[in-house]
């Protein structure tokens, strides 16, 4: 079974992290089938940058998110885009939204201090 997950990244104390499709019996920083995304909670927004039209595609074949993956993507809408995707909606204006959130969501930031 293919999971989406987070892979750590980054010195000791400042972790970044790439959002993976990875199979489950996997460890955390083993290998991986392929890269999703980045995820950097250090700064002020959170820092979220996905291929979404890749992420599409492992969940209809059915991958399956981690519990904090799922959270990131509710974060950024990625869930309620993809049951639309589901129900018929096409992927362009999909992805169209996506850039509006992302670029929202990478505006102003700030890193936080260690």
């Amino acid at each position: 079974m293919v999971r989406i997950r987070l892979r750590r990244q980054g010195l000791k104390g400042q972790p970044t992290y790439r959002i993976i499709a990875a199979d489950k019996e996997s460890p955390r920083d083993g290998r991986f089938l392929e890269i999703l995304g980045f995820y950097n909670p250090r700064t002020e927004p959170a820092t979220i940058s996905l291929k979404e039209d890749r992420v599409f595609d492992w969940m209809s074949k059915g991958a399956q998110p981690s519990d904090s993956v799922s959270q990131i993507f509710k974060t950024v809408g990625l869930v309620e885009r993809f049951e639309r995707l589901k129900k018929g909606e096409t992927l362009e204006v999909l992805m169209a939204e996506a850039e509006i959130v992302y670029a929202k969501h990478t505006s102003t930031q700030k890193t936080n201090p260690a």
